[in-house]
């Protein structure tokens, strides 16, 4: 059928036919035209059914484009964070790396740095003991020449003394015993 020209089944329905006398059976026609009329209301009701079925579809068909075009949207953009997130990544961990490694060579050279001064203050107590132990031992030969100067001078006789101060005052007075050259104070 074309689109200018729709049968329905009210006009299949309605249409009437002119009465001739050689015509066809009134009964039958009647007949034949009401099955016509069903058949064609069953199948615009079935026509109309598919319609909807099409329509139906076709839009369930668009959702589905829809969402899997956001899927695709959505996995193409999951793609690009992930590949984003793993290049920030990477810079990142290269930073941490360069940062570390600078922290661990200014660690290194400042421990190089205390060591030096350690070695330097080590060296120079080193040579302060040596100069100390020197010293000392400068000191107790002196000390030990001393003593072996003292050694050699003889005891002195405490009467030799004793008569040599009275010689020197005079006698010691009778009254105080403590008037002799040990007891001068």
């Amino acid at each position: 059928m074309s689109d200018e020209f729709r049968l329905t089944p009210v006009d299949v329905r309605r249409m009437e036919f002119p009465k001739s006398m050689r015509g066809y059976d009134q009964g039958r026609v009647d007949d034949f035209r009401e099955q016509v009329a069903d058949e064609l209301e069953r199948l615009t009701r079935a026509n109309q059914d598919l319609d909807s079925t099409v329509r139906s579809l076709t839009e369930q068909l668009r959702g589905f484009r829809d969402r899997d075009k956001a899927l695709n949207d959505a996995l193409v953009s999951a793609q690009q964070l992930r590949a984003d997130v793993r290049e920030q990544s990477e810079r990142e961990a290269q930073l941490i790396l360069r940062e570390a490694r600078a922290e661990a060579d200014h660690m290194v050279r400042g421990a190089q740095g205390e060591a030096m001064r350690f070695s330097d203050q080590i060296l120079l107590l080193a040579r302060m003991r040596r100069g100390y132990l020197k010293q000392f031992r400068v000191m107790l030969e002196r000390q030990l020449a001393e003593i072996a100067a003292e050694e050699d001078v003889p005891d002195p006789d405490p009467s030799a003394i004793v008569g040599e101060e009275q010689r020197s005052q005079g006698e010691p007075s009778a009254g105080n015993p403590r008037s002799g050259a040990l007891f001068r104070g």
